[in-house]
C-alpha cells in the first residue's frame, strides 16, 4: 500500500470540471426545449398576419437562438466525452501507479539491508 493513498476521483479537479460541465449541460439543453416550446407557442398564437416587422424579427431570432443552444448542448455533450475518458485514463494510471508503489514497497521489504557488511577479520 502506498503512504499516501490516492484521492478519490469524485474528488479531483478533473471530475469536479466534468460535473460542473454535465450540470450546466443539462442546463443549456432545458432552456433549448424551453425556447422551442416558447417559441412554437409564440408561432402559434400570433395571427400569420401579425407576423411582420418586428414580430416576424423576433419569431425568427427565436428560432436561430434555439439552433445555437442545441448546438451549444451538442458541444458540451462531446466536451464532457473527452473529460470522461480523461478521468478514465486518469484513474486507470492512478491505479496503475498505486500498485507499482505498493510492490516497490514490498520488494524493498524483502531486499536485504543495504549497509554494507563488514568485513571479516577487519
Amino acid at each position: 500500500m502506498p503512504k499516501h493513498p490516492i484521492a478519490a476521483p469524485a474528488s479531483s479537479p478533473l471530475a469536479r470540471a466534468l460535473d460542473r460541465n454535465e450540470a450546466i449541460q443539462e442546463n443549456v439543453e432545458q432552456s433549448a426545449a424551453e425556447l422551442c416550446v416558447i417559441s412554437t407557442v409564440l408561432k402559434q398564437e400570433v395571427p400569420v398576419q401579425a407576423q411582420t416587422g418586428d414580430v416576424a424579427q423576433a419569431l425568427q431570432k427565436t428560432g436561430e437562438l434555439e439552433g445555437r443552444i442545441q448546438s451549444s448542448a451538442e458541444e458540451l455533450a462531446q466536451v464532457n466525452q473527452a473529460l470522461k475518458a480523461e478521468l478514465q485514463a486518469r484513474e486507470a494510471l492512478e491505479r496503475e501507479l498505486a500498485q507499482a508503489q505498493a510492490r516497490l514497497a514490498q520488494a524493498q521489504q524483502r531486499a536485504p539491508s543495504s549497509a554494507p557488511a563488514a568485513a571479516p577479520g577487519g
